[in-house]
């Protein structure tokens, strides 16, 4: 497994996202090193303190000396250098929706390091493409609530009572319907996504598959994902509602597929118009 270092600009990322960064995270490698940076003397970080402990993250103290100054990304960025110096690390996840970390990126990726980007819809183009891999906050949020709305209705199929006259009309508090609103917004939200790919992305798959076909046309589906992140790092089949590449490309329903072993392999139908 690879040693990752998790490094997290509280000035610029959300405490409630944190448990499913660190998870996906663990989809790349194991977090050898978590700290987060920030003023820990300043009320705004208040909420952080309580994840800290539980998720076993270090937190970094950067008093803001000057205003209008970020001192964060300073301390951040040098401790960043000095674990690359360190040569005990396969990869950085750099959490943050600033584009100041973007000659960081850059420089970690010369040295040959993987870096994994973590951040908002509103992140500078410049810092997603600077990282081998952006990973959007929003996706792991909603993916999250989609993986508790189907885990509810488990539990709720489990105990339907058989008989209709053992239904006992349900009290629901005042708390309750707002917590429903939230789930539903969120699986809104992801059925929107399904419903539109753009023309720049649809081109891109085509140029993926197209570039690494053999000469019956035939790609393997892993080769396309690695070719289509290599161009677009902040790629990724949940912006378009959908879990993994293989299901996002049965939704374009523009291409064969085949399964050939435990690999995917795909083409585009002739009759199809790119």
């Amino acid at each position: 497994m690879k040693k990752l270092a998790v490094l997290i600009d509280a000035d610029n990322s959300s405490v409630n996202s944190i448990q499913s960064v660190l998870e996906e995270v663990a989809k790349y490698g194991i977090a050898s090193v978590k700290r987060v940076y920030g003023d820990w003397s300043s009320e705004t970080l208040k909420s952080w303190r309580e994840v800290l402990l539980p998720h076993a993250i270090t937190p970094v103290q950067q008093f803001a000396y000057t205003k209008g100054k970020d001192a964060t990304d300073m301390i951040l960025i040098i401790d960043a250098m000095d674990l690359l110096y360190g040569g005990a690390l396969d990869g950085f996840c750099i959490v943050s929706s600033d584009s100041d970390f973007t000659p960081l990126a850059s420089r970690i990726r010369e040295s040959g390091l993987m870096v994994y980007g973590f951040g908002r819809n509103k992140t500078p183009e410049a810092f997603r493409k600077a990282c081998d891999k952006f990973i959007y906050i929003e996706n792991l949020v909603l993916e999250d609530k989609e993986e508790i709305k189907q885990e509810t209705e488990k539990e709720t199929l489990k105990s339907e009572p058989t008989k209709k006259e053992d239904v006992k009309p349900q009290v629901l508090s005042k708390h309750e319907p707002e917590k429903d609103a939230t789930k539903n917004e969120a699986i809104e939200s992801l059925d929107n996504k399904s419903q539109h790919i753009d023309r720049a992305t649809l081109n891109l798959i085509y140029k993926a598959v197209k570039d690494n076909s053999d000469d019956n046309g035939w790609a393997n589906l892993s080769v396309v994902g690695q070719y289509i992140t290599a161009v677009k790092p902040d790629f990724d089949s949940r912006n378009y509602g959908r879990a993994k590449l293989s299901g996002l490309i049965k939704m374009l329903n523009l291409f064969e597929t085949r399964i050939d072993g435990s690999q995917m392999y795909l083409k585009k139908i002739k009759n199809k118009v790119s």
